[in-house]
């Protein structure tokens, strides 16, 4: 089985701090949703498989209609979900610009969200999230 990196897309204000998340309709994780019996590894698991984010960062901009540099991954994060097909890696990258690209999330009926807008997500994406957001501030 060829393991599939997942990505979550966030964006940080500059100026303000805020952080919001891309939801998209099917949930925070791009851009094909865990499964249903997933669970998130601890901090501390450490497999020896990484993953670099080139690739499924460029992938992210093309499914975005965003110019290459539209998003820079997030260094040093990487969260891995046991799901039934195995362990998957959860990667994280920023949107670059100085405002969230609204008209993209709009073009794939996606929209921005913050840590506390996720209330309908799988405890799973809500854990993703927070791990994100702690690691994004500090």
């Amino acid at each position: 089985m060829t393991v599939q990196p997942r990505l979550i897309l966030l964006h940080k204000q500059a100026t303000s701090g805020r952080v919001r998340f891309l939801c998209l309709s099917s949930g925070v994780v791009a851009f094909k949703p865990l499964p249903v019996l997933s669970a998130l590894r601890d901090e501390d698991y450490s497999p020896t498989l990484q993953f670099h984010p080139t690739a499924i960062v460029r992938e992210a901009e093309i499914h975005l209609g965003l110019p290459e540099g539209g998003i820079e991954p997030v260094a040093d994060f990487q969260a891995w979900v046991d799901t039934p097909d195995g362990d998957v890696p959860v990667l994280l990258a920023a949107f670059s610009g100085v405002d969230p690209p609204f008209d993209a999330a709009n073009r794939t009926s996606s929209r921005f969200i913050a840590l506390t807008e996720s209330r309908q997500l799988s405890e799973v994406e809500r854990n993703l999230l927070r791990r994100a957001y702690e690691h994004v501030l500090g």
